[in-house]
């Protein structure tokens, strides 16, 4: 690691020249089959035609003018992501941890207009939703929060996937104003709720004037077979946010709100130097073109089943392999021991995936969403070959 870097991340002892689609080329000139993109960022693989045009063309013309002047480009993907979500209204932000952010604001914001003089957001056990002091402090997890006292107050913590826990909450607290929760953990290993969860949360906020506000920021974009997560149900949330994949690796964030939420924000609420610049908005344009106009949410199921069938059905009667789970290309492989090593054996093998958990328990599988079913059995197997080496390896020791 350089020493002029601030030791924030541990990172694995390989530097990446260049990319195409589900591969990745190192400085050794070695292969790898990239099954993690960026931790959910690249869901059109790398160097996708599209979006270097975009970026070609639009950082040659103009990259900056602040929101002191109208944007077009950020005019035309507001208007892009209204139209296929259902909501009235975005803001433009540089990440994930800014678009949560802009989302708890508007929730304050929103609760002081109801006359809450301690509006309180309900947020979940083992949440992720950033490294900002008010994200980390709505995340439930100690890991990012240990040394950061004191949080930011203003959060009660429920069970995830638990309505009556919420249910318990609305009868004991006049100040929560909204729950917000991932449609699927992703940070704590790809833990799924049951399958009506979301209608249950969104018919509990709706009896109880809470706003739902969904982070999307990894499920989003195509992640999970639908561009948002809660489009494989028949809800629409008050508040969601995107980010990662919104630009394909171009930083950009979004928190979208429905009517009338949209309108909460007035000038001087809240701002962003940088947040929906024309380099990011032109960008984020072509990868929706690309994600629209062709197949991939298709692929992105397909391929999903391929990987989740072919695990299961080769780990069956394994016990060392606790579950199989996930939805479309957001997968996890749980094992009953710490697998942190495995990510070194991967990557000494030719495949990029991380392990995350509480224990480092579970491989987390985020492919490219172009992702072929030849170059999917290429990844089945090597994860088949590694998982069952690691089981007998650690089985012995």
């Amino acid at each position: 690691m350089s020493s002029f870097l601030m030791p924030t991340y541990q990172p694995a002892p390989v530097a990446f020249t260049h990319g195409e689609g589900v591969w990745l080329w190192d400085t050794d000139k070695k292969r790898y089959l990239d099954a993690i993109s960026g931790i959910s960022v690249t869901n059109l693989g790398h160097a996708h035609p599209a979006v270097t045009e975009a970026i070609q063309t639009q950082a040659a013309k103009l990259l900056h003018t602040s929101n002191l002047f109208t944007i077009t480009a950020q005019e035309a993907l507001a208007k892009r992501l209204v139209t296929l979500t259902g909501m009235s209204k975005v803001f433009f932000g540089n990440s994930g941890a800014e678009a949560n952010e802009a989302a708890i604001k508007l929730a304050r914001l929103y609760g002081h207009q109801q006359g809450k003089t301690n509006p309180t957001i309900i947020v979940m056990e083992k949440s992720f939703h950033g490294r900002t002091l008010a994200t980390l402090s709505a995340s439930g997890s100690r890991k990012v929060q240990a040394g950061f006292e004191p949080l930011l107050k203003g959060f009660l913590r429920a069970p995830y996937n638990d309505i009556a826990a919420l249910q318990h909450i609305a009868a004991s607290s006049n100040e929560v104003v909204a729950v917000f929760v991932e449609p699927i953990q992703g940070e704590s290993g790809i833990i799924m709720p049951d399958d009506n969860y979301l209608a249950q949360l969104r018919a509990l906020c709706d009896e109880h004037n809470w706003l739902l506000m969904l982070d999307e920021v990894q499920t989003g974009m195509g992640r999970t077979g639908e561009l948002f997560a809660y489009q494989h149900t028949e809800i629409t949330p008050d508040v969601v946010t995107s980010a990662k994949a919104l630009a394909n690796g171009v930083p950009i964030g979004a928190c979208l709100a429905r009517a009338p939420f949209g309108d909460i924000f007035q000038p001087g609420n809240h701002g962003s130097t940088f947040g929906g610049n024309p380099l990011a908005c032109h960008t984020a344009l072509a990868v929706l073109d690309a994600m629209t106009k062709n197949p991939i949410f298709k692929n992105t199921v397909a391929r999903g089943e391929q990987l989740q069938q072919g695990l299961r059905a080769a780990f069956e009667g394994t016990p060392a392999v606790v579950d199989v789970r996930g939805k479309g290309l957001m997968i996890a492989i749980e094992l009953d021991r710490p697998a942190s090593e495995l990510r070194q054996k991967g990557l000494d093998q030719g495949l990029l995936f991380n392990i995350t958990g509480d224990n480092q328990q579970i491989l987390r599988l985020l492919p490219p969403l172009i992702i072929t079913e030849a170059e999917t059995d290429h990844l089945l197997q090597g994860l088949l070959q590694l998982i069952t080496d690691f089981v007998s390896e650690t089985a012995s020791a």
